[in-house]
């Protein structure tokens, strides 16, 4: 059974969200609510949840800023639900740590095709093979990321991108792919975000982030050379 946190201050939106949600998951999936960002940060310290749903502008704590502190503690998946569609409210959104945007109005069969096969990808990782390049390894069974034995704590898109390039070590990966299949077709930002992240995800790996090569006028790609 996966707990689904929703946080959003509009009464008529919660209530939708929740009663399509718990009909259609009703064999998978528990329902929980929050109407203010406060509350729903006690909520995420309280218990675990499986995904968060996360409304932006919230009475209280906002939604950037919860964003924000739930990947102190939490790499859970985290969607934005929000009427801010600007391009850098979008791009901040991915650099706080979220993993997806719908804009309102949006289709509620949409967002919960999106919500299924999310808690799918990252629940589904149990069994597969370590990934190593260099001193880098990951373990997808456990989501641990180790640099010389190490452990590298990531945010979820720097997780999701390296995971991406190793497994596709040696393989150069343009930008327009690593968007696609990273941040989904519909993100309507640009490939800067991809550059924002690789240098964020080099960053944290420290030494060893020079294994992640920059191939000019093409994209990127992971190796030991």
């Amino acid at each position: 059974m996966y707990n689904i946190l929703l946080v959003e201050d509009d009464l008529h939106i919660r209530e939708a969200i929740m009663d399509y949600f718990s009909e259609k998951g009703s064999d998978s999936m528990k329902m929980y609510s929050s109407i203010d960002g406060n509350r729903g940060l006690e909520m995420i310290y309280e218990q675990e949840f499986d995904l968060v749903l996360l409304d932006i502008m919230l009475p209280g704590l906002d939604g950037f800023s919860l964003c924000r502190e739930i990947r102190r503690k939490s790499t859970v998946p985290i969607i934005f639900l929000t009427a801010k569609a600007r391009e850098q409210d979008v791009l901040l959104g991915y650099d706080l740590g979220c993993d997806d945007y719908m804009v309102k109005p949006f289709s509620l069969a949409e967002l919960f095709v999106k919500v299924v096969a999310m808690l799918k990808r990252s629940k589904g990782l149990v069994g597969a093979s370590m990934l190593t390049c260099g001193d880098i390894s990951l373990n997808p069974a456990t989501y641990v990321v180790r640099v010389s034995e190490n452990e590298v704590k990531l945010p979820p898109k720097e997780y999701t991108l390296l995971k991406y390039l190793l497994e596709r070590k040696g393989k150069v990966i343009d930008r327009e792919t690593l968007l696609v299949n990273i941040w989904g077709y519909d993100f309507d930002g640009n490939d800067r975000v991809v550059d924002n992240h690789i240098k964020k995800l080099r960053k944290a790996l420290g030494a060893s982030g020079s294994n992640i090569k920059t191939i000019i006028s093409k994209g990127y790609k992971i190796s030991e050379d």
